[in-house]
């Protein structure tokens, strides 16, 4: 078996993978949090995890390989969206919440699945766990790791002597760094919540500590529990993955609740941090109009092109989301598939899955592709498995020259009045959409670069 080395977030080195049983490799990866549309950076870890799914299956078969993606539902910002959808109906708000989510879930899922992503094993929902995370806050509370003040359950990070490990900081300089809320009842800080109070207006469930509902963090520890049905002396799954932004405080405080719960046991052997996404230069955000949706795109670009897009970058570095390298990933498949057809189950050659074994290499996966070997496209990265024809007739949608016609005098009225910043959101706005302009003597020519 060509042997699998990856880049584990807590020792920062490249170790070979040995899981704990063969015959029962076990993932975890957080997943979305249901509240609105996914963007771009949504996309990459589900890719990214697609792709080592595929890959463990291949190396230990499709089923000794168990990968668990959540869906978070219960979170302040999923609770703002259910009480405006509610807007005092008589129905209970734990409906509404429901409601909401599983539209959302819904077209996420419609969406990673287009990006060719497999359904992972299992997708547990965070509202379906409630009664883990109690037992789990009960248990803090009986090892001394947490405490009930005021109606909230937090744990007492001063208790972990490793606490910081996976973030490689100390608490002082966590402390320093972190949005902390400062609160009458926290014994520290630093304290994290595992359990706060929700009043009527906020979805809530019964607990010891009276209604309320779970902290983020411990949403991730109960689930990982009770998807892989721990055993005493066998809380440790083999991977962890997620995107970099986690590491602190999400995984860091996941890893300070399980093991604290589980009698020092690791959560994860291995943890695996895929790295931040730009657009077109700059950090995405919605005041700066650069916030794309997975489902938009889905409307202008076929999912095979985003997911080729995606994966011409390792997972570990930083990622620039570009119109101009979406137009190339779109004119290199259109290359491949003029010389090969889609295969159900391609073999994967040598070199192709040493680079996928190198940490997930998929640049020099590529790259080994474009030296020819087009029968091994779909074997680990999952590509070539969409159809030809789909994929030629998106790149031949029709174009609305009236609105490009309306767009380029907007513009050059803009620029007339000195209005540049609205000038270069026309130009930006055109440019996302695979309409380049070409301003010259005669005035502004377009072109669609595709």
């Amino acid at each position: 078996m060509t042997p699998l080395r990856l880049y584990n977030t807590l020792t920062r080195t490249k170790e070979d993978f040995v899981p704990l049983d063969p015959q029962n490799v076990r993932m975890y990866v957080c997943g979305p949090t249901v509240y609105d549309y996914a963007h771009i950076g949504n996309a990459r870890p589900a890719i990214v995890f697609d792709v080592l799914f595929r890959l463990l299956r291949h190396l230990y078969g499709q089923g000794h390989v168990a990968y668990v993606r959540n869906i978070t539902d219960i979170d302040d910002k999923i609770n703002a969206r259910a009480a405006e959808r509610h807007g005092g109906r008589n129905v209970p708000i734990l409906d509404v919440l429901r409601e909401l989510t599983e539209a959302t879930y819904g077209i996420y899922r419609e969406d990673v699945i287009a990006l060719g992503c497999l359904e992972p094993t299992a997708m547990p929902r965070a509202t379906e766990h409630v009664a883990q995370m109690i037992a789990m806050t009960n248990a803090l509370i009986e090892a001394g790791y947490a405490y009930a003040a005021e109606g909230h359950v937090l744990f007492r990070v001063k208790k972990k002597a490793d606490y910081g490990k996976l973030a490689r900081r100390s608490v002082d300089d966590m402390l320093a760094g972190a949005r902390v809320d400062v609160a009458p009842y926290k014994e520290d800080p630093m304290d994290f919540v595992l359990w706060k109070p929700s009043d009527d207006e906020t979805p809530g469930w019964e607990s010891p500590w009276g209604r309320g509902r779970p902290g983020w963090h411990l949403e991730c520890s109960a689930m990982i529990e009770a998807a892989f049905k721990f055993e005493e002396g066998g809380e440790t799954i083999d991977i962890h993955g997620g995107g970099i932004d986690l590491v602190f405080p999400h995984h860091e405080n996941e890893i300070a609740q399980s093991e604290g719960a589980h009698h020092g046991h690791p959560l994860a052997r291995y943890w695996m941090h895929n790295g931040f996404l730009n657009v077109e230069g700059e950090k995405m955000s919605k005041s700066l109009g650069n916030f794309v949706t997975i489902n938009e795109l889905l409307k202008d670009w076929p999912g095979e092109v985003l997911r080729f897009n995606m994966l011409r970058t390792q997972y570990r570095q930083p990622m620039d989301w570009t119109v101009a390298g979406m137009n190339e990933s779109w004119k290199t498949l259109e290359k491949w598939y003029a010389v090969t057809e889609p295969l159900a189950d391609p073999p994967v050659g040598e070199t192709f899955l040493a680079a996928l074994c190198d940490d997930l290499n998929t640049p020099q996966a590529i790259a080994e592709l474009h030296k020819g070997s087009d029968h091994e496209l779909a074997g680990g990265l999952g590509l070539l498995g969409f159809s030809n024809v789909q994929l030629r007739i998106a790149n031949k949608k029709p174009v609305d020259e009236a609105a490009i016609a309306d767009a380029i005098a907007a513009r050059n009225a803009a620029r007339k009045a000195k209005n540049f910043a609205e000038s270069d959101r026309i130009r930006d706005e055109l440019l996302a959409q695979g309409i380049v302009l070409k301003d010259g003597p005669s005035g502004t020519a377009w072109e669609v670069k595709r």
